[in-house]
């Protein structure tokens, strides 16, 4: 049952992934809006319904070192991981706006995080200043990059749909995700916690992994659709989502409390690998398939010596 349920989550995944950017990157030319704007709002919100799902479940059953392994986890699954293999699907070319603005606003975010979570806990009042932040964030973005009706008609990348059929598109994308990542996520955490596997481990790796699948589904539908805007903007918008959004939530609904200790290589980890995105962009405001190997390689490394 769990590997049916396995396979049904990726094939809901992939779908869902489809749709998702078939309808936003529509919607993006549809309103003149840059598509790297959708892939940071729209896109990076829906992508990350599965890491909220899977927290708040987490925090209210009593599991937060789940709740927190699954944020922090897929932070770094997101560039080790989803970027690494994108990159060497299809090199991915961006911005000097984007190396300039878009990554050191992750960068804050991350820097600002360490601080909280290297205490062990996210208290109730921290979740609402992280929402309050996420708010600043999203207004900064739609203020600053909602100007490009002719940039969008220029690029030709992305075919007009009407603006309502476009809205539901990304709805049922989302909720394809959504439920995708669920039932991959719900069939993974069985089979790991009948072996006795450890809450960070599983946070960490399969949770973070499983809930991080939306992701690398939109991300190669987007690159198979030369849609690269659209999968920088989904991968740095969902890394901030995660960090505000979803810990914000969930320590507002529960506050979170973990062992610090035991997280703190996780946590430099993850700065670190944020850390990594500006130099490897910045030769050429590129991330080609030497990146992407040398991601997955470091990616690699981390995941053996967690495990180990």
């Amino acid at each position: 049952m769990s590997l049916l349920l396995a396979l049904l989550g990726v094939a809901l995944l992939y779908v869902g992934g489809e749709v998702l950017v078939r309808s936003a990157s529509g919607l993006a030319s549809r309103l003149g809006v840059r598509p790297m704007v959708i892939g940071l709002t729209v896109v990076a919100f829906g992508t990350s319904a599965p890491e909220l799902a899977a927290s708040l479940t987490a925090a209210l059953s009593g599991t937060p070192e789940i709740a927190i392994g699954n944020v922090v986890g897929s932070n770094i699954a997101n560039v080790g991981l989803i970027l690494g293999i994108t990159a060497l699907v299809y090199p991915l070319a961006t911005t000097v706006r984007f190396v300039r603005r878009e990554v050191p606003i992750m960068l804050l975010v991350t820097a600002l995080l360490v601080p909280v979570l290297w205490g062990g806990a996210v208290l109730r009042w921290e979740g609402a200043v992280l929402l309050a932040l996420l708010g600043g964030f999203l207004w900064v973005i739609t203020r600053t990059g909602s100007s490009v009706v002719e940039e969008a008609e220029e690029s030709g990348r992305a075919r007009r749909v009407p603006v309502l059929l476009g809205v539901a598109g990304t709805a049922v994308g989302v909720v394809l995700l959504w439920l995708g990542g669920r039932a991959l996520v719900g069939s993974a955490v069985a089979i790991a916690t009948s072996l006795g596997v450890p809450q960070r481990v599983i946070g960490l790796t399969l949770v973070a992994v499983g809930t991080s699948l939306p992701e690398l589904a939109s991300s190669m539908v987007a690159a198979m659709r030369r849609e690269t805007d659209i999968i920088l903007g989904n991968i740095i918008g969902s890394n901030v989502f995660n960090l505000l959004a979803v810990l914000g939530t969930t320590a507002l609904v529960a506050p979170i409390h973990f062992d610090a200790r035991a997280a703190t290589p996780d946590l430099v980890v993850m700065m670190l690998f944020s850390v990594a995105l500006l130099p490897l962009m910045a030769r050429g405001e590129r991330l080609g398939r030497s990146a992407g190997v040398l991601l997955l390689t470091a990616y690699a490394v981390y995941i053996v010596a967690l495990v180990a």
